[in-house]
């Protein structure tokens, strides 16, 4: 199978940069364009009167900007500055699994890491990666970052079903 157009969900966790280096892979080797989705969500104003260190002057365009910094270094981290293939940043406020489903629509393949940064300890599969998983329009590829306590927990339930 040719895949042309591959989408891949990054938050800056270790599970979303081994999903983005793993993408880029594919991506290399089907002379595919490569998408990078990273979601924000704007921060609110705290509740009138209580004691904060908001900063009104600190808006929406600001919030977005620093999330796409935080992308593009990413991507400069893990892929360098001239990766060889089409990557397009791309931005999107709201929620992460839903900006995930709504960009598989034009996807031949979305790769999702396992875990973000919201991830409690002990779950093999988060709830992006597994909502996206079951929702999404196309073919999901979900990976785990390499040396990582799911890895370690897998291979332990494994061989309690086997032994």
């Amino acid at each position: 199978m040719k895949w042309k157009n591959l989408v891949v969900g990054v938050d800056g966790s270790e599970s979303s940069r081994a999903a983005l280096r793993w993408a880029y892979d594919v991506a290399l080797t089907q002379n595919a364009e490569l998408t990078t989705i990273l979601t924000w969500r704007p921060v609110p104003p705290p509740p009138a009167g209580s004691a904060s260190t908001y900063n009104p002057e600190y808006d929406h365009a600001d919030q977005a900007r620093v999330a796409e910094e935080q992308l593009l270094a990413i991507i400069s981290e893990e892929l360098g500055d001239d990766p060889g293939v089409l990557v397009r940043p791309k931005v999107v406020v709201g929620r992460a699994a839903k900006s995930l489903i709504d960009a598989s629509h034009d996807a031949d393949l979305l790769v999702v890491g396992s875990r973000g940064i919201g991830g409690f300890a002990g779950m093999l599969l988060g709830s992006v990666s597994q909502h996206v998983a079951a929702h999404a329009a196309c073919t999901v590829v979900v990976v785990r970052a390499p040396g990582s306590d799911e890895a370690a927990a897998t291979d332990e339930s494994l061989a309690d079903d086997v032994g």
